[in-house]
């Protein structure tokens, strides 16, 4: 077994501020402790090489209504769409979201920082600042006439899902299903639509990891930026409703984008179970098909720590290195390491940000 250099990670997808704005009863915990509760705090990260990411803003649902993914099924399933929210609720909990996370780079005495711009990220990660990006998974709170768009943006929003796997009034989100197509659904509404010019306007990157197919060509067709996919993974290799078809691939290939590997379980196995227990060889065939599909240059991480189940053999962000190792010892190069782990990220994002 070879050793991989030492590499910080820039993630695409991480769901720390909900789980510490809405923790689970027992699991409360501080981003500056170390916690057994969680997958990401500022202990584990450190041990782990993760040098930020993207940090979503993910409105639940009210408190007495559950999230269809944390229950799910052993395969096949195919579950409905959970209801759209009320656009007063998205957007007073997406400010109060959005808060904790200001206040989260405020209290870390410098160890966080809120990063705008790819130069900032790329600072970060020569000075082992983590860097912070601004996304929301899933506009619910931004209403037709794109006014609350305007002020996020000048927030910080940087990167926008415009739907998580619900309807709102932009779109309708891929259900949760497996075996299935993404191709369930119809696409992007007039105000998607117009919600995607904005967004190539305020250069604000266009997550289409949620997105139904109709919804990604709709994107495709629309946008003049690079196509991403923060999160999501290779449908030929699991047919999830939320991962990748070859089509689409192609897509994102040809408009210069990339895709971050999702380590939900559930969207790796070729089998779809819920089920933790599976060999670090599975994630390496995933990236190895991206590149395969995509080149090296439009292939990073996106792990979705602390919103999904992780393998066991990573754990939590303590354990990106095990990943590594696997690349590594599956043929990777350390050009090659550097690419997956944080140089396609910063590629992308100055191509999209405009830098």
């Amino acid at each position: 077994m070879t050793t991989t250099m030492w590499l910080p990670i820039f993630d695409g997808h991480n769901d720390v501020i909900l789980d510490l704005y809405r923790p689970r009863p027992g699991t409360e915990r501080s981003f500056f402790e170390s916690s057994p509760h969680g997958h990401l705090d500022l202990p584990r990260a450190r041990k782990g090489g993760f040098g930020g990411g993207f940090f979503a803003i993910y409105v639940p649902p009210p408190p007495t209504a559950e999230t269809p993914s944390d229950h799910l099924p052993d395969p096949p399933y195919h579950l409905p769409l959970p209801p759209a929210l009320d656009h007063s609720y998205a957007l007073q909990t997406t400010l109060a979201m959005a808060a904790r996370l200001f206040r989260l780079t405020q209290e870390s005495n410098g160890q966080v920082r809120l990063c705008r711009t790819a130069n900032a990220i790329h600072e970060c990660l020569t000075n082992g600042v983590i860097a912070a990006v601004f996304h929301i998974e899933g506009a619910e709170a931004i209403g037709p006439d794109l006014d609350e768009l305007e002020v996020l943006y000048q927030a910080g929003l940087r990167s926008l899902g415009p739907v998580w796997s619900r309807p709102n009034i932009f779109g309708y989100g891929v259900p949760f299903a497996f075996p299935t197509s993404p191709d369930i659904g119809p696409g992007l509404t007039d105000a998607g639509k117009a919600l995607i010019k904005a967004c190539n306007q305020l250069r604000i990157l266009i997550d289409v990891s949620h997105l139904n197919e109709a919804g990604f060509w709709d994107v495709a067709r629309l946008s003049d930026a690079p196509l991403v996919a923060t999160h999501s993974n290779a449908h030929a290799i699991c047919p999830s409703s939320r991962n990748l078809t070859d089509r689409q691939l192609a897509a994102i290939r040809d408009s210069d984008g990339m895709v971050g590997l999702n380590f939900a379980v559930t969207f790796l196995r070729p089998d779809g179970h819920r089920d933790a227990s599976m060999p670090i060889d599975v994630m390496v065939r995933h990236v190895q098909y991206l590149v395969e599909r995509l080149g090296i240059d439009r292939v990073g991480f996106g792990s979705d720590f602390d919103g999904a189940l992780m393998p066991q053999a990573i754990r939590d962000v303590s354990g990106l290195p095990v990943l590594l190792q696997a690349l590594a010892d599956a043929g990777f190069t350390p050009a090659e390491l550097r690419k997956l782990a944080y140089e396609n990220w910063l590629r992308v994002l100055r191509l999209t940000w405009g830098e």
